[in-house]
């Protein structure tokens, strides 16, 4: 009994400081509206002169163009009031979910926390860098299909291939949209979550768009269509999965980022750089073998047979039936006729 009094006086003194406290801006803000008062109590007046003399024209053109400037200055401290106030309270919300002891999952360290780690640290991986973002990609490209072979299992009852490469389960759809997700939404980290999901929202239906818009150009083929679905745009995405990138967005820099930060950081530089540009070596060169399966794959659905050795060694080892296991939700234009 003793020990929840003394809880509930904590939560009450812990509440009264923070009402008690009064920032030096907030302060500026009481005496500003005070300022504006005697600014209205000045125009009030001067209202009737402008009636009474009519000379008075470059005055009033001067007062309105300061109220201008001052109204301009304004509306720049309040946007950057505004979002102060809203990284000091997504700073203390993450901290908060920091320190929450979870049943399931251990807690994800804040972005702030993560920060302070990387600025203490020399490690190859820390910021914004590429060895980050190389890295970001192939991860990203690995638990993309992992996570859409888990949603196939459990919605349709069988596994099926959503890789995007020809060796490996990788999809670099999801390596870009994680890359394109952290650039976009590292500077909101550790801002309001509203922030994350709006730009999710954008960044990872544009990354879509152009992904299959791209796909269609270069092979003539699309891997979704979104055209039976309310509010698409040209079949290519639509508001439901848009509203999914959003989640997603709040998930990833809230969440699945710190979390493989924290990981990176475990790295030793050395090794951490050597793997980087080993993974990166092994997909350039799992890129171009996709390109060429496919384009080759788009040939033989045409009738074209293969022009030289090179197009036989493709077609003895990227046959029909591989390349349908692998891209089984893929359509060439052609086959619809």
């Amino acid at each position: 009994m003793e020990k929840n009094t003394n809880q509930s006086v904590n939560r009450i003194s812990d509440s009264e400081n923070a009402i008690s406290y009064v920032s030096e801006i907030e302060q500026e803000s009481i005496q500003l509206l005070e300022t504006v008062r005697k600014t209205e109590e000045e125009l009030s007046s001067y209202y009737p002169q402008m009636l009474e003399n009519s000379e008075s024209e470059a005055e009033t053109l001067g007062r309105v163009d300061s109220l201008r400037r001052a109204a301009n200055n304004i509306l720049k401290a309040w946007a950057q009031i505004y979002a102060a106030c809203d990284e000091l309270n997504a700073r203390r919300s993450d901290i908060k979910n920091q320190n929450k002891k979870r049943r399931l999952i251990a807690a994800a360290p804040s972005n702030a926390a993560i920060d302070l780690n990387e600025s203490r640290s020399q490690h190859f991986a820390r910021g914004l860098n590429i060895y980050k973002l190389l890295l970001i990609c192939f991860i990203g490209s690995f638990a993309g299909v992992v996570i859409e072979l888990l949603w196939c299992l459990i919605t349709n009852g069988y596994l099926e291939s959503r890789s995007g490469l020809v060796c490996g389960p990788f999809n670099l759809l999801y390596g870009a949209g994680a890359v394109a997700l952290t650039i976009c939404l590292y500077k909101f980290r550790n801002r309001g979550s509203w922030l994350s999901f709006l730009g999710g929202m954008v960044v990872g239906s544009i990354v879509e768009y152009v992904c299959s818009w791209g796909q269609e150009m270069l092979f003539g083929s699309r891997s979704w269509d979104y055209s039976h679905m309310p509010f698409n745009i040209n079949g290519r995405i639509c508001l439901l999965y848009s509203v999914f990138w959003g989640l997603l967005g709040v998930l990833w820099i809230k969440d699945l980022y710190p979390r493989i930060a924290k990981l990176l950081l475990k790295i030793p530089n050395h090794i951490g750089k050597i793997i980087t540009w080993l993974l990166t070596a092994f997909f350039i060169l799992n890129v171009f073998m996709s390109a060429v399966s496919i384009c080759r794959w788009s040939q033989r659905v045409e009738g074209i047979e293969p022009a030289n050795a090179f197009w036989e060694f493709i077609d003895e080892r990227f046959p029909d039936e591989r390349m349908e296991r692998i891209y089984a939700n893929m359509e060439f234009a052609e086959s619809k006729n």
